[in-house]
């Protein structure tokens, strides 16, 4: 007799058309469940035991993992190394830069001591040896900075520093300047470098035709052909032949005042140059209303003439 938990299967043939059935009770189908069952379990533990051995052989050894770290520190050591020497670098610049500025300052605090050597300007109104005078409010930086100045501020005061002194010195060079051009058109002195005065400012008898004459400047005789120079620095108005004076040499020094150089043998500048205190302007001669060789010298105020005297006599002082 079949139990109820008897299980019928029926195969059919293909081609043949046949079938046979095959009777399965519960006993079988629970053996075969089992079974199954056994199989999965032993495949999943299978599986599990091969990924557990992989990820145990992937995992490095002590050994690998000291070289690993080792080789990382070495790396980190050389970028640190590569840092270091890039401060370095920065640093000597910024040495040699702040050497450079020290060295510009000296020079210019020595080229400041020689203006005041020579008077040009009093040592109290600039004083070389100070700092320049500088202030303001504390701001946050500066209360959090080091007490001990870094590099980049030293060299921020320096460049400070020389801007002050190159300002100090741009207008002692301005005052250099002004007060040599002053000297360069201060008329004074003779117009020759050896001679004698031979005829005096004001009335004489005329050389030729002996009457009382009025004489506008001075007579100083000399060798012929000796330089004649001028007294003060200017602008040469005329250069050449004038009636009365010969070759004739006229300097205009600003502020209205000439000067000329008569009876020249020889004219050493041109109209428009301009001339310098003590320059070679002519040769002594004796050309135009002259008895033998001289230079007739003149000095006008204004277009008025003054006795030339007064201005040689200013070399002297």
């Amino acid at each position: 007799m079949k139990s109820e938990d008897d299980m019928n299967i029926i195969l059919v043939g293909k081609h043949h058309g046949k079938s046979r059935v095959v009777a399965l009770n519960g006993k079988f189908l629970a053996a075969m469940l089992v079974l199954i069952l056994a199989l999965i379990s032993a495949a999943v533990w299978g599986g599990y035991q091969a990924a557990v051995s992989k990820a145990k052989a992937q995992e490095p050894k002590p050994s690998e993992l000291v070289a690993h770290w080792k080789s990382k520190l070495e790396a980190q050591q050389q970028e640190l190394a590569a840092v270091e020497e890039q401060v370095r670098e920065q640093v000597d610049a910024l040495t040699l830069r702040l050497g450079e500025l020290q060295g510009r300052m000296l020079r210019l605090d020595a080229l400041g001591q020689r203006f005041v050597e020579s008077g040009l300007v009093a040592s109290e109104e600039f004083n070389f040896d100070e700092p320049p005078a500088v202030g303001g409010p504390e701001g946050p930086e500066t209360r959090e900075s080091f007490s001990a100045p870094a590099l980049t501020d030293m060299i921020e005061r320096m460049e400070a520093q020389l801007a002050d002194r190159e300002q100090q010195l741009r207008l002692l060079d301005k005052l250099a300047s002004r007060q040599k051009l002053e000297e360069e058109m201060y008329v004074e002195g003779r117009p020759i470098t050896w001679g004698w005065l031979s005829s005096k400012y004001g009335y004489r008898s005329d050389p030729f035709s002996g009457k009382r004459t009025w004489h506008d400047g001075v007579d100083l005789a000399g060798k012929d052909g000796s330089d004649i120079i001028a007294v003060a620095g200017g602008v040469v108005t005329w250069a050449g032949e004038r009636y009365g004076y010969g070759n004739l040499v006229e300097i205009d020094h600003g502020d209205g005042l000439v000067t000329r150089y008569g009876h020249c043998k020889t004219v050493k500048v041109k109209t428009g140059d301009v001339v310098q205190k003590g320059q070679v302007v002519a040769l002594m001669g004796s050309t135009g209303r002259s008895t033998g060789p001289h230079v007739h010298f003149e000095v006008l105020q204004n277009g008025r003439s003054k006795d030339p005297v007064k201005y040689i006599a200013r070399a002297n002082r």
